[in-house]
């Protein structure tokens, strides 16, 4: 086996655990939600220092994957983000763009999926019931409580099953 896949994984959030989405809450607020909006915005994000120092001093010793709840048509946008923060290389994981299931729940599928036959060392997220389903799951996770809180978000990941 390589190196590659020996190496034990640093599993990390996007939105609200490296990039701050505080600037596109607005779009979550208006009733009905402005979806489009709220991922066309998600460019801007600038970085949370902490989960972006976070992610560089894991990729020492681990492989990085990115973890998110945001749809797989946000791709291009989101790896240009990672890029252009200097965040370490590593696969993403996206939720399928008609997939509305709660992020605990299809993160910890993800989640499962990737620990067969490799260390999750940890997962880092912003959201508590994705954190209190992998607990229980069995994964080390670290909360990412550096964001301010974003109420709408929280819903639209539990409720609605959006990002």
């Amino acid at each position: 086996m390589s190196e590659h896949t020996t190496r034990p994984l640093a599993v990390f959030d996007l939105d609200n655990t490296l990039a701050d989405t505080g600037h596109r809450q607005c779009f979550l607020e208006r009733r009905p939600r402005d979806w489009a909006g709220f991922f066309a915005a998600a460019p801007a994000d600038p970085p949370l220092a902490r989960g972006v120092a976070l992610a560089v001093e894991s990729a020492a010793d681990c492989e990085v994957v990115y973890l998110t709840g945001r749809p797989e048509r946000c791709r291009a946008d989101t790896l240009d983000w990672l890029a252009r923060h200097d965040l370490p290389e590593g696969r993403l994981f996206m939720r399928g763009n008609q997939d509305r299931r709660p992020a605990r729940t299809t993160k910890l599928e993800v989640l499962r999926r990737i620990s067969r036959g490799r260390e999750v060392r940890m997962l880092v997220d912003d959201d508590e019931l994705v954190c209190q389903a992998a607990r229980a799951a069995g994964f080390r996770v670290v909360l990412a409580d550096w964001a301010a809180d974003a109420p709408e978000l929280e819903s639209a990941q539990e409720v609605e099953g959006r990002t």
